[in-house]
């Protein structure tokens, strides 16, 4: 996902001056074309993430487009007073691109943890935030992007990620997808869980129950017109995002389905509150915090049965 982000990036770049990309030493070799085609509007900052802001603040604000790269904890935590107040709150084009979220980099431990992003920047005045579920959407987002006016938060995966699309999609940012319909239940998730959404489907299906797939890619701004459909029509319905459960997709559902009256059964499926001492790869520690496929069905059989 990442790699397809920027190269779709790279033909934009070339062919447009006003475009500027920084790292924050990090991105070896993901850059290398980037570099080659127009050193003179790509820096990589250093360790210094809170400079790479004022940075590309200064920059947004003669004019320029400015992508900020760097991993979801640094880009985001490190640096987020100022991102507060250097670009949201002058709303400016800066495009904050977040790798590795949630257990990605799961052997380096909770210092590389990705699960408080989303409530942080979807609290953000004038912030775009999204997470697009595969390499056809990081490909249609990186050409959306540029196309947008404001400051935009986007997380994406490392690399290797399954497809769920067999072509690009007609992806929209702010506008939501089903990938699946049904009847009773229906899953809405972000970014990579949206595959494993897809997996849980299929083994729902096979106990005669057909689930709803919606694919969340923007946190913000929320579709809430297909959640108040879903909500009309399905007597329960999950969230399901490796973040804390907590100000991320499963928050943004449950103020808008409060906010209608929704009487039927929600569920939110993401990280909760407790010890983070699991060390390893991304697998083994969403296993261990219960997002496998086969544990996420076994949350939904147990509450809708």
């Amino acid at each position: 996902m990442r790699a397809t982000f920027f190269s779709t990036l790279e033909s934009i770049y070339k062919d447009n001056s006003e475009m500027f990309v920084l790292t924050a030493d990090l991105g070896y070799k993901l850059f290398d074309c980037i570099k080659s085609e127009c050193g003179d509007r790509f820096y990589d900052v250093g360790v210094a993430e809170a400079n790479m802001i004022g940075v590309a603040a200064g920059l947004s604000l003669s004019g320029k487009k400015v992508y900020c790269y760097s991993i979801v904890p640094f880009l985001v935590m490190r640096a987020f007073e100022q991102i507060r107040i250097d670009v949201a709150y002058h709303n400016l084009n800066v495009r904050l691109v977040g790798v590795g979220g949630g257990f990605t980099y799961g052997f380096e431990g909770i210092t590389h943890f990705g699960l408080e992003d989303f409530a942080l920047m979807r609290s953000l005045p004038n912030m775009t935030v999204v997470a697009p579920a595969d390499p056809f959407e990081a490909r249609c987002l990186a050409r959306a992007s540029y196309e947008m006016e404001g400051p935009i938060y986007i997380r994406l995966g490392r690399t290797g990620e399954p497809c769920i699309h067999d072509k690009e999609p007609d992806f929209k940012i702010g506008r939501a997808a089903v990938l699946k319909e049904g009847r009773r239940v229906a899953v809405f998730a972000i970014g990579n869980m949206v595959y494993t959404a897809l997996q849980v489907a299929g083994m729902l299906q096979k106990r005669g129950i057909g689930p709803t797939v919606i694919n969340m890619h923007t946190l913000k701004p929320l579709d809430e017109e297909i959640i108040t459909q879903a909500a009309s029509t399905h007597s329960a319905i999950f969230s399901l995002e490796e973040h804390n459960v907590n100000g991320g997709l499963g928050s943004a559902l449950s103020e808008v389905l409060a906010e209608n009256g929704y009487a039927g059964l929600f569920r939110r499926i993401g990280i909760h509150e407790g010890p983070r001492d699991f060390i390893g790869s991304a697998d083994f520690i969403r296993e261990k915090y219960g997002l496998t496929p086969e544990c996420i069905y076994n949350k939904i059989m147990k509450e809708i049965r």
